[in-house]
């Protein structure tokens, strides 16, 4: 038999693609059900209000309205994925403009709006705190009595020792206040990013409905099933066995798809009205009151000597939690991820605050608060090295850790390629020579992070034909996760992809998956399918043993074969024995460890050109540098890449949702300024391969990385071109300009960087 060619390191197309591209692909929003009914839900206006008195005797009067329930219907209903204090509706107090109060379920949208438009609501209004460090001053309005009272608060990183604390991660090593005594130089900075959206195209959307044996039939626009499953279980009070969650295609993710939403809404609009009920929030909506990253306050403050050690360094993260921390696990973001940061520092102290503000729930966003920290650290960075004298790029060199050092909160690191990773970016942006023109600079930055582990899982089956179909637990949300795994089960069985099917199951058919997060889906479901075609095929040598008249031992398994003696058997013909006609399927269900001693590393260096007259920046060239191991698919790799390359473009210059008194004003793509083609500069990617990634054949992780250093090595570079320094998020023309030097305008090119 000819051996067959290994898919891995092939740039096969995307196995959904087609149906995406013509449009034969199913959303949320695609799916009715015979006798569906439109949802709609009324918001409150105000950001922090008590309520009075609702009043829906002319809503449910209305024609075609099938169903109308208020906060004050099903008062005591939480949602969230860990700490359940959001309600589901809201009946006594509204925390944010946008909370909901009460909806209904009407024949058509017409209706439905019509119907929100007749419910009376009387409030009181209260004072609102919108800024997180004002909210944690002893006179700010306190948003929950307390937060310890919540079902599923996460006990052990509680804050109630902070006026309207709700978590704290913190991280220490060694004696901060020693290494600052020690130093001979401190310097302390504080910087600010805003809101904003994660910005995937298609809006929250969801459709449940109650069937005839009393199973909840749930689709929803969510990553994670089984999450979803919990968290709708938990906020109506049915067993999670009556809940099914289909699985269906996501458009778009980037870390805001992973909650139940307004499920709970559906479920009891549905059990009202008897009927199938669908909710599709607007793109105002979503925009204003769904689930953004964090505005966030962060000041570092670091020791350093003359020579550029970094002998001891603090970190404050503030983060506006919004009205509720319900969006996010454990309420709180997974800095733990990222915090041990790039380089060696002798004494440290890291604290990432939560806290309860009248704005928008905060949710996940592609590496949960690390453009935000990425931003703070490595503008201080140069700030550092610009008050020592030192080359930005040579004072990172200094400092960087290395193979078998502690990071700075005391993990000791291996596999460690930060230092060639830089080292490449800087060859690849020249970055010793001449600067081309006056107002152009360059600038700088590096980041680096572990990945995820927790639950997956796989179910494996052969066909008597010999063809192998691969049942996935995982919602591919865009990142071609399906397309990776059948390339790694036909690399693992030696067929051609063509003899590879791979199918999605829901929460009934497939084993529990935690879904697509931390960068770790092709680490814990490539091992989850690697065990399953290592005891498929276990099975199988059992059979083709018998078959070749040999000692198991004996049997050999080589591109679509079992030989044995002289004797060879394909594939097929020993499935066919083994199944006796029928498929062969093993399940596997996998919890793959966190690793805590491995980071991967990007640096990347922005070239920019500064009008001084008017602050306007333009990324001319931007170059990404990578840490990777086995490249399974590289075009996909370099997908990711480009599409993370785009949204630090994106949170670099561009987007903000702009906060009003609470209300986002930002409420629609056009105003909310997401990076278009035409923004995009010419992109230079560096790939500096190794071997000991934590993945399938040593792959190593590429997803959240290429997102979160464009926004503060475009701000180094324009402090390099014109010398304004910002420290506020996005780097708008105004804010340039703002931040201008006097006589900046006859600044000339010189030796650069």
């Amino acid at each position: 038999m000819a051996a067959t060619i290994s898919p891995i390191g092939a740039s096969i197309p995307r196995l959904e693609g087609p149906d995406k591209v013509t449009g034969r692909a199913r959303y949320t929003a695609d799916v009715t059900l015979p006798g569906t009914l439109w949802g709609k839900v009324l918001r409150s206006p105000h950001p922090h209000a008590r309520i009075v008195r609702i009043d829906a005797t002319a809503a449910r009067q209305m024609p075609g309205v099938r169903a109308v329930v208020t906060g004050q219907d099903i008062p005591g209903h939480y949602v969230g994925k860990t700490l359940r204090d959001m309600p589901v509706l809201c009946w006594d107090r509204v925390r944010f403009v946008g909370d909901r109060v009460a909806a209904v379920a009407a024949d058509t949208p017409d209706a439905a709006d019509a119907a929100l438009d007749a419910i009376e609501v009387e409030y009181e209004v209260l004072p609102a705190v919108f800024n997180p460090l004002e909210a944690m001053q002893p006179d700010a309005p306190l948003l929950h009595d307390d937060v310890t009272a919540y079902d599923g608060a996460p006990r052990q990183w509680l804050a109630p020792d902070v006026h309207n604390g709700v978590t704290r991660l913190a991280w220490s090593k060694g004696d901060v206040e020693q290494g600052f005594r020690e130093a001979d130089l401190v310097l302390e900075h504080t910087f600010w990013v805003p809101a904003r959206h994660e910005g995937y195209i298609e809006p929250h959307a969801c459709l449940v409905a109650i069937d005839e044996d009393e199973r909840v039939q749930v689709w929803i626009s969510a990553k994670a099933p089984f999450r979803v499953r919990t968290q709708l279980a938990k906020a109506v009070g049915v067993p999670e066995e009556r809940i099914r969650v289909h699985t269906i295609q996501v458009g778009g993710d980037f870390g805001g798809k992973g909650d139940a939403v307004d499920a709970p809404i559906a479920y009891f609009l549905a059990r009202a009205a008897g009927r199938p009920v669908k909710l599709v929030m607007s793109y105002a909506e979503d925009l204003t009151a769904s689930n953004p990253s964090h505005p966030t306050a962060i000041t570092i403050r670091s020791g350093v000597m003359r020579d550029g050690r970094i002998v001891a360094r603090t970190a404050r993260t503030v983060h506006a939690s919004g009205a509720y921390a319900a969006l996010k696990p454990n309420a709180a973001l997974s800095t733990w991820h990222y915090v041990g940061g790039c380089y060696r520092v002798a004494n440290a102290s890291f604290e990432f605050l939560q806290v309860a503000t009248n704005t928008v729930p905060g949710g996940y966003f592609r590496a949960p608060g690390a453009h935000q920290f990425t931003f703070a650290l490595e503008s201080h960075t140069d700030l550092i090295a610009q008050a020592l004298g030192i080359d930005p790029a040579q004072y990172r060199l200094q400092n960087v850790i290395a193979e078998g050092e502690e990071d700075a909160v005391g993990n000791r690191m291996r596999g460690i390629k930060a230092r060639p990773v830089l080292e490449a970016a800087l060859a690849a942006a020249s970055w010793g020579a001449p600067k081309r023109a006056p107002n152009t600079g360059r600038g700088i930055a590096l980041f680096g992070r572990q990945i995820g582990g927790g639950a997956g899982g796989a179910v494996l089956t052969v066909e008597p034909d010999g063809t192998l179909t691969l049942l996935s637990p995982t919602i591919d949300q865009g990142c071609g996760t399906h397309t990776i795994m059948r390339q790694l089960v036909a690399a693992e069985w030696g067929v051609p992809l063509e003899q590879v099917r791979v199918v999605v199951g829901d929460t009934d058919t497939a084993p529990y998956d935690e879904g697509p997060r931390a960068s770790r889906v092709t680490y814990t479901e490539g091992q989850a399918v690697l065990r399953a075609c290592r005891e498929l095929r276990a099975k199988l040598v059992e059979h083709a043993a018998e078959l070749l008249y040999c000692r198991e031992a004996e049997v050999a398994y080589e591109d679509g074969a079992f030989t044995g003696g002289d004797r060879t058997l394909s594939l097929a013909e020993v499935a066919a024995r083994a199944g006796r006609g029928r498929p062969v399927t093993v399940t596997v269900a996998h919890d793959a460890p966190h690793v805590e001693d491995v980071s991967y590393f990007s640096a990347q260096i922005a070239e920019v050109t500064v009008d001084p007259e008017t602050g306007q920046v333009r990324v001319d060239r931007l170059i990404t540098a990578h840490d990777v191991g086995t490249i399974i698919n590289p075009l996909q790799h370099q997908g990711q890449i480009d599409g993370g390359v785009a949204t630090g473009l994106g949170l670099a210059l561009t987007e903000e949702l702009v906060m009003e008194d609470g209300r986002i004003t930002t409420a629609n793509l056009g105003e909310y300024k997401l990076p278009s083609v035409a923004d995009m500069p010419p992109l230079e990617t560096v790939l500096v391969a190794s071997a000991g990634g934590t993945g399938p054949y040593e792959a190593k992780a590429i997803g959240e990385f290429a997102n979160n250093s464009p926004p503060a090595a475009i701000a180094n570079a324009v402090a390099d071109a014109v010398g304004a320094r910002l420290f506020e998020l996005p780097i708008t023309a105004e804010r340039v300009y703002r931040a201008l030097p006097t006589g900046v305008a006859s600044a000339s090119g010189g030796p650069g960087r």
